[in-house]
């Protein structure tokens, strides 16, 4: 069966999947051999439907939340998750700390987590799979969040203030590009009681082919451990590192 439009919409999605950031209508028009009239009208509808966002600073479309969530809950279901699990379970029971270990992958500006492995006595962290974050108030979600292109990072934030569950965190957008900048330069995220005031987190971001933040493996313990936070944050590193060349991504 030939459906000419439907074509036309699943080759923009695998375009806009193949790009770091946002691409103009007339590019794609032009690198698809699509008339420009189609491009823009499918554009319409495939952002009225939540599978891209338009970015305005770049007068460019990137792939949507939507988009997001159905490959998260294929990953979280299936192949990430069976592969991380593993490596959780090694990276918890190694650290031989009352640690949880997480696999998070980001959805838009939150971060859901798809494996959860507690060591005895480990803290009552409200992370169990399927729930819900923040990204920027978690190691997890700045780990992914640091590794974003930037023009995809701008799509997802616009300026302004940002929602916190304790006093802790970074309150606006240009804070949280602060931090994530110093996640950077140190090559691992952490976080020190902006979800609860009793525990601090360290994450580093898994890595695809593509460079782009797939999951990020995150370890959370109560802060009289935060001397040993570096420790944790290097054994993280290291997991990611190992669970980003498993799906074929570079350290």
């Amino acid at each position: 069966m030939n459906v000419p439009a439907a074509r036309s919409a699943l080759r923009i999605i695998r375009h806009l999947a193949e790009r770091s950031g946002p691409v103009r209508a007339a590019t794609i028009a032009r690198e698809l051999e699509l008339p420009r009239s189609s491009v823009y009208h499918l554009l319409a509808v495939l952002q009225d439907e939540g599978f891209v966002v338009h970015s305005p600073k770049h007068q460019g479309y990137s792939l949507g939340p939507l988009i997001g969530e159905i490959g998260t809950t294929v990953l979280a279901s299936d192949a990430l998750a069976r592969i991380g699990r593993p490596l959780l379970e090694r990276l918890v029971a190694e650290t031989k700390l009352p640690v949880v270990g997480h696999l998070g992958l980001l959805q838009h500006t939150d971060v859901v987590y798809a494996v959860k492995v507690a060591a005895a006595r480990a803290p009552a962290v409200v992370t169990s799979v399927g729930v819900r974050l923040p990204a920027h108030l978690t190691a997890t979600g700045r780990a992914m969040l640091a590794a974003l292109p930037p023009a995809q990072f701008a799509a997802n934030y616009s300026p302004g203030d940002l929602q916190l569950r304790t006093e802790q965190g970074p309150a606006t957008v240009a804070a949280l590009e602060e931090l994530l900048a110093q996640t950077r330069d140190r090559g691992w995220a952490t976080e020190d009681g902006d979800i609860n005031p009793a525990y601090a987190s360290v994450a580093s971001a898994v890595l695809d082919h593509n460079d782009y933040p797939a999951a990020a493996v995150g370890l959370t313990f109560r802060r009289n451990l935060l001397a040993d936070a570096p420790r944790l944050a290097r054994a993280v590193s290291h997991a990611a590192d190992t669970l980003s060349r498993r799906i074929r991504g570079r350290s």
